[in-house]
């Protein structure tokens, strides 16, 4: 059997195509298509996002939108939750959110999920900070930890409950420790 090559898209083109869902990713000139998220990526992303929220934008400091494309250096992906320093929030001329972020976020947070692969996430995390993110977070349910990624220092590791983890520097008023995240999984 004959198969034909299938064509390569251009990011371009590839924008131009209908979402997906679970939404797909443009990496490196292919189009890789996001796992379904499931129960405790699921449980941990409806709770972290709005958490940040409460501390972060009634003070316009900065925004965690979930699963928002952000198209940059090449790439479009969709983290679980990008975060945006309030004056680096796209906007349309009357003031109201910009539909298209073609920039990387402030602050990266993907949640792993039992079938996606850890150095995906891990090259779409370090992405955004080569594009001047502040922080990216990898959490891992199966393994109750967090690693907490920086451009100006190496990776931590965040998996002791009482541990309290490091937020980029605007968003010093949000707290959250590793056994709060991960307790959102039991109830």
């Amino acid at each position: 059997m004959v198969q034909t090559p299938t064509k390569i898209l251009t990011l371009e083109e590839f924008l131009e195509q209908p979402e997906t869902e679970p939404a797909s990713e443009y990496i490196d000139g292919k189009i890789i298509q996001k796992p379904m998220p499931q129960g405790e990526h699921s449980a941990i992303q409806t709770e972290l996002a709005p958490a940040i929220n409460a501390a972060l934008r009634s003070k316009r400091i900065a925004r965690a939108f979930s699963e928002l494309r952000c198209t940059f250096g090449g790439r479009s992906i969709v983290p679980d939750i990008a975060v945006f320093t309030w004056e680096r929030i796209p906007r349309q001329e009357n003031g109201r959110v910009a539909n298209v972020f073609a920039i990387a976020p402030d602050w990266t947070i993907e949640i792993l999920s039992p079938d996606q692969s850890q150095t995906k996430v891990t090259k779409n995390i370090l992405h955004c900070l080569k594009y001047d993110s502040k922080m990216g977070w990898l959490i891992d349910p199966d393994e109750q930890s967090v690693f907490v990624y920086r451009s100006d220092r190496p990776t931590d590791v965040f998996d002791q409950p009482e541990a309290r983890l490091p937020v980029p520097e605007f968003g010093k008023d949000f707290n959250l420790t590793v056994g709060e995240l991960f307790d959102w999984l039991l109830e």
